[in-house]
């Protein structure tokens, strides 16, 4: 009996040694991640590749426009409506493929959501002025850009 207590506490000890040195941030390849503070941008993209949203790939000529409908307190309807670049959900993470892609939705400096497709619920926003940005981005998630200057739209908004 004392020899299986032993064992339990010996298993113990380096069971839960070996968890804390598995758990320790291990360096991710280069260009799979990023320090978020230094750009103020929450992050939804959790997992073992981060994703650089600061970079910018050259892209074919492409813009961005929305449209904001009030949904109840705290929520919108927004419809994002891309030219150039036509919406790929089945090729996110891929390799990037010149006019496919996605958008990421910002509230105030913080990343809402990303989406697929032109319109999207957001729920559980403070009420009162707001300025929402839209950018398009490409598979591998850099934002798209055009002569250097990144694809995006920024509008001020007041979500009831």
């Amino acid at each position: 009996m004392k020899a299986n207590l032993f064992l339990l506490i010996i298993g113990l000890f380096f069971g839960t040694g070996a968890g804390f040195l598995l758990g320790q941030q291990v360096d991710a390849p280069e260009g799979h991640s990023h320090d978020h503070a230094a750009h103020g941008e929450a992050h939804d993209d959790a997992g073992p590749m981060s994703h650089d949203h600061s970079m910018l790939i050259e892209g074919p000529a492409a813009s961005v426009s929305v449209a904001v409908t009030p949904d109840g307190p705290g929520a919108i309807n927004l419809r994002v409506l891309p030219e150039g670049m036509r919406f790929a959900p089945g090729s996110v993470n891929g390799a990037h493929v010149p006019g496919e892609g996605h958008a990421h939705v910002y509230v105030n400096g913080v990343k809402e959501a990303r989406i697929y497709g032109e319109w999207i619920h957001l729920s559980g926003l403070e009420s009162g002025p707001a300025t929402l940005r839209v950018t398009l981005n490409v598979n591998s998630h850099e934002q798209l850009a055009n002569n250097g200057q990144p694809v995006e739209v920024t509008q001020d908004i007041t979500i009831p």
